[in-house]
Order: C-alpha cells, then sequence, then structure tokens
C-alpha cells in the first residue's frame, strides 16, 4: 500500500495577522507560531499594506479583524486584493454570520477556539 507523502516545505507558509486589539493579536499569532506557521504582526492597515506591498515578502494568507479603526478590513481587503490579487483572505468578526465575503475570502466568528482557528487556517492553505 503506498502512501501519499508530501516533501516538507523549506519555509512555513507566511500569515500576515492585522488586528489593532494587542491581546488577542498575541494569541493569534502565538497559535499560529504554535501550528510552525510564520507571521507578520500588523496592527492596523497602513502596517499591513506595507508588507502586501512588499513583493519581495511572500505572505500565503492575510487574516484581518473586520473593525479596524481607519480602515475597516474589507476596505483593507480591496486594497491587499489589488496588491496581490490570488490572496487568499480571512476575517476575524464577532458578527460572522453577518458578512459576506468575495471568492476566496473566508470567516471566522470571534471569540474562536485555538482548534477553530488552525482548522480554519490549514483548510483555506490546504
Amino acid at each position: 500500500m503506498s502512501t501519499m507523502h508530501n516533501p516538507a516545505p523549506d519555509t512555513q507558509p507566511t500569515i500576515l495577522v492585522v488586528e489593532d486589539d494587542d491581546i488577542v493579536r498575541m494569541l493569534i499569532v502565538d497559535v499560529l507560531e504554535e501550528l510552525e506557521y510564520q507571521v507578520l504582526e500588523a496592527d492596523g492597515c497602513e502596517q499591513a499594506l506595507a508588507y502586501l506591498r512588499n513583493d519581495a515578502q511572500p505572505i500565503a494568507l492575510m487574516m484581518t479583524d473586520v473593525g479596524l479603526p481607519v480602515m475597516d478590513g474589507r476596505e483593507l481587503a480591496k486594497q491587499a486584493r489589488s496588491a496581490r490579487p490570488q490572496l487568499p483572505i480571512l476575517f476575524a468578526s464577532g458578527y460572522a454570520e453577518s458578512i459576506d465575503v468575495p471568492e476566496g475570502m473566508a470567516v471566522i466568528g470571534k471569540p474562536f477556539s485555538i482548534d477553530q482557528l488552525r482548522d480554519k487556517v490549514n483548510g483555506i492553505l490546504s
């Protein structure tokens, strides 16, 4: 019986986490790093867009809070997609059931468990 074996990538996918609440961002980053993802942190849209516009920086997924100061997560997603048209985007929201998201984007409801976050991210990146 042959088993499917995928060689481990040299580097794990990089996830950009955009969250203005420091504690929440720290928790998300901890979980993602435990899952062996590379993580970039942004406390708002300006920092996130600086990462996204840097072509040398690989980003496999952007996870953003919907309620951000200055520019909300949906507007950030629009700008992110203009910089990187194929970028998968995961929105975190306390009102997840009321959000319609375009193709290639997903939503996770807040509060979410570590397992929910892991399953959602792995599902998007697999």
